[in-house]
């Protein structure tokens, strides 16, 4: 009786118990799913993947040919000659991100990136938030590639006009639709190929990948050699390295921060990976590391060989060539924009199957997606229906107009990494799921809670499950023990109230830091606020940004990092200070998004929300779960008849 009512004393201030009606199921959390799969049956995805797999990948998903293009429109309108510095702030500014995507993929590495990191740290709710923004990203992404595919490949043939009928564009007068059979018949084919196999699906991203950097390094060498034979005539200006100032050469760095963005692709491989805790943080910080350099030195080689003003905002590099005779060039540069569109095509259909895989695998969407095919060991019915579904968005639609939308489940996506990280060392979910299947496991192994019931395990709170259960010995000692025992105990309340006050200062740390971002991004782009109220929620938004900032760096990480996920592999560095710059970066670029593309896409987070309530609540893995410490859960899968003990 005494050591249930020191236990009960101890453990009521949080109920482990997450309702599946109302608001409760937004704040349910999951186990990593890679420490659950060693417990489950059925096929799994290849771990086929090497660190130079990683490495193409992530380059090919990075690098499209929106630099064949961004160089000449950035160049023009922002940044002048001090382009090459616009690349070098944007890609500091993705490492911040690829730093928080780092640490979180090698601690969980499974499918779905950053939609599973949301719900392992922050909630149901956010992750499927983050998931079905990022479904209209890639969706959307892989449909505008497709379309701009066409006509690069039109230049070989010496025009448009010239490609075979089969695969020329066509109107429909009646509509006024102009169809692409030439982006749907890609799409299919880069469907085809990714059913086959993870690894033959990377083998063509890395031939594909290598053209494309050998067409690079080809614009900067010879660029080079020719701009250095000419004496840099785009940097001999009277206006200068800045001529838009130090303003335009940032928002300069703000468009060209997209070209960056291709860590999500990498991430959502993480389960594919064969040592996902080496391979993942070294695949992404190579892949960032060359993207950054070849896009430094192309943009340094293009804006010296002609003045900046003198480019051509379509075709900026090809009619850099052509101003000094070498029309012939033109073919190498655009065989380097058509292999950079297809590894960029291949890069938005690759993780899509696999987010539709994680969030069935979780109930939220119908099992159907969650398939995974013995002989090849993808999801290949997902795959099928993705590319279908791309290749008729393809065919009908031209959804340039709709390309800002792709950003928003991008810079979510960052968003909610960066806070993950936190949660994960100042919060970290002390307790994990044990869904409803296991709830009847729990009386064959009561010995382990010493007596306790059912509806005690979902309303206590373990801070140390070792030292409970030596809690229960003290009992048979002799008095003297059971006084130290008692002083023991008094010691045990008193830390345990310590840990979880510092637990709440640094949640609430967290949510000021997130408010403060919020409100000083916002003042700060909103030009239409009058001085004085803008000036001064600006100063509330930096003073709780601030203060939040300064409480996590003065407060202690929490222990139970150590032990969240697979332990090991890459950790973030400058915590807090580089994850709350990446939160402020990331929404200070989602407010800049523009009203027009939010209303669209607030459309499409309506028809989400709409589909999780009515489909994927109820539907949840985590309905009804009862969430207890991770060693009495590790305890009953032991105990349970459907697992054989001693399997971790």
């Amino acid at each position: 009786m005494v050591a249930s009512r020191n236990m009960h004393s101890s453990s009521n201030s949080a109920a482990k118990y997450c309702s599946s009606s109302g608001f409760g199921s937004l704040a349910r959390r999951k186990q990593v799913d890679s420490v659950l799969a060693k417990r489950e049956e059925g096929p799994r995805l290849a771990q086929r993947l090497s660190v130079i797999d990683v490495v193409a990948i992530g380059v090919g998903a990075t690098i499209g040919a929106g630099v064949y293009v961004l160089v000449g429109t950035v160049a023009r309108e922002q940044a002048g000659p001090a382009l090459t510095v616009s690349f070098l702030i944007a890609g500091v500014a993705a490492a911040l991100s690829a730093f928080c995507y780092a640490e979180l993929a090698s601690r969980c590495p499974s499918a779905g990136s950053a939609y599973h990191y949301a719900y392992i740290c922050i909630g149901e709710g956010a992750a499927w938030l983050i998931g079905w923004a990022l479904i209209l990203e890639y969706t959307l992404g892989g449909s505008a590639i497709a379309r701009g595919l066409t006509p690069n490949l039109a230049l070989f043939f010496g025009g448009q006009e010239n490609l075979p009928s089969l695969l020329a564009r066509h109107t429909i007068p009646a509509l006024g639709i102009v169809v692409d059979p030439c982006a749907a018949v890609l799409v299919l084919i880069v469907t085809i190929l990714l059913c086959m196999g993870i690894k033959e699906s990377s083998l063509a991203q890395t031939v594909v990948t290598t053209i494309n950097i050998c067409g690079m390094i080809f614009i900067i060498t010879a660029g080079g050699y020719i701009a250095f034979k000419n004496g840099w005539p785009g940097y001999d200006l009277a206006t200068g390295y800045l001529p838009f100032g130090f303003n335009g050469m940032l928002a300069g760095s703000g468009i060209v921060f997209f070209s960056f963005i291709g860590f999500d692709v990498v991430a959502s491989t993480a389960e594919e990976v064969k040592n996902p805790k080496r391979d993942l943080p070294i695949g992404m910080g190579i892949s960032l590391s060359i993207c950054c350099i070849l896009y430094m030195l192309v943009s340094v080689v293009v804006v010296g060989l002609v003045p900046y003003y003198a480019l051509d905002p379509d075709t900026p590099i090809s009619s850099a060539f052509a101003s000094y005779g070498m029309q012939w060039a033109v073919y190498i540069i655009t065989a380097g924009a058509v292999t950079a569109l297809c590894a960029s095509l291949m890069g938005s259909l690759l993780p899509q199957p696999r987010m539709f895989m994680a969030m069935a695998r979780d109930g939220l969407l119908p099992s159907f997606f969650s398939d995974i095919d013995k002989h090849t060991q993808v999801p290949v019915k997902s795959t099928i229906v993705i590319g279908i579904l791309a290749a008729a968005l393809a065919f009908f639609m031209d959804v340039s107009q709709l390309a800002g939308m792709v950003s928003v489940g991008t810079l979510l996506a960052f968003t909610a990494v960066a806070v993950s990280v936190l949660i994960l060392r100042y919060v970290p979910p002390d307790v994990v799921p044990l869904v409803s299947s296991f709830h009847g496991s729990i009386d064959a192994s009561s010995p382990l809670l010493l007596g306790t019931d059912v509806e005690d395990v979902s309303s206590l709170k373990f801070k140390d499950p070792v030292k409970f259960f030596d809690h229960g010995k003290g009992l048979n000692h002799s008095e003297g023990t059971s006084i130290s025992t008692s002083i023991g105990h008094k010691q045990i309340d008193q830390d345990d109230g310590n840990h979880e006050k510092r637990r709440m200062i640094a949640a609430w740390s967290i949510t000021v830091v997130c408010t403060g971002v919020l409100i000083l991004t916002y003042s700060a782009s909103s030009e239409y606020l009058p001085r004085l109220l803008r000036f001064t929620s600006c100063t509330v938004g930096g003073g709780l940004l601030l203060c939040g900032l300064i409480i996590l760096a003065c407060i202690a990480q929490d222990n139970g990092r150590h032990s969240f996920g697979h332990a090991g592999g890459f950790t973030c560095p400058l915590v807090p200070f580089l994850p709350v710059a990446c939160i402020l970066v990331n929404t200070y670029l989602l407010v800049n998004l523009g009203g027009g593309t939010w209303l669209r896409v607030s459309a499409w987070l309506l028809i989400g929300a709409v589909i999780y309530l009515v489909y994927g609540r109820s539907h949840s893995s985590l309905l009804n779960a009862v969430y207890v410490p991770t060693a009495y859960a590790d305890k009953v899968h032991r105990a349970s008849s459907s697992y054989p003990v001693g399997e971790d």
